[in-house]
């Protein structure tokens, strides 16, 4: 059975990919696993029918048999367990990536969204220094870098990036994988339908 991936109808980044839903279908993209769209529109992320599958009425949601998940960072956790090619096989390298996942949705993402422009520099400086002249953050890519790079890529073309240009490099680096281009053409392709 196909996972169900509820995203947008009328996204309001206009199918640019700046939503969390952007992270779960790169993820299902990577994996090359099969899914399904359930388009919704505001008010029907409103509805109690929505509300049980996502009780704070936002986006992303994951559905596949009984199984619910919602909160973009869990699901892209799930699929990188439950799937190959988004943790690697060395259990010391899982571990990693899994702490760079969570590094990305507690230590970086919150600095993005705050505005705090003088924290999200530090944070910058940081994981550029980590990153170093590295493709990724800990060998190859990873659902660590998924999410890492979901969280910068609103950062692009900002004057934020402009004293870490390996972080610059680095989002470009994931948003030219295949997988990463077949999650967002879709995007584009379903505001051109809609």
């Amino acid at each position: 059975m196909h996972p169900t991936v509820s995203i947008f109808k009328n996204p309001p980044d206009g199918g640019r990919g700046y939503h969390r839903d952007m992270r779960v279908r790169w993820a299902l993209e990577e994996v090359r696993q099969p899914y399904q769209l359930r388009l919704l529109s505001f008010s029907e992320m409103r509805r109690p029918e929505y509300r049980k599958l996502h009780p704070f009425g936002q986006m992303p949601t994951y559905e596949q048999g009984d199984l619910v998940l919602f909160e973009s960072g869990a699901i892209v956790h799930h699929i990188a367990q439950s799937y190959s090619g988004l943790l690697p096989p060395d259990q010391n390298a899982r571990s990693r990536a899994v702490m760079w996942m969570f590094a990305a949705l507690n230590t970086v993402e919150p600095c993005v969204d705050s505005g705090s422009v003088g924290y999200l520099v530090q944070r910058l400086h940081e994981l550029s220094a980590v990153l170093d002249a590295h493709d990724w953050l800990d060998g190859e890519f990873s659902g660590g870098d998924l999410l890492m790079v979901s969280v910068l890529r609103p950062l692009r073309g900002s004057d934020v990036l402009q004293d870490t240009p390996n972080l610059g490099a680095y989002i470009a680096r994931a948003e030219a994988r295949p997988a990463f281009q077949r999650a967002l053409t879709m995007s584009s392709d379903l505001i051109r339908t809609a």
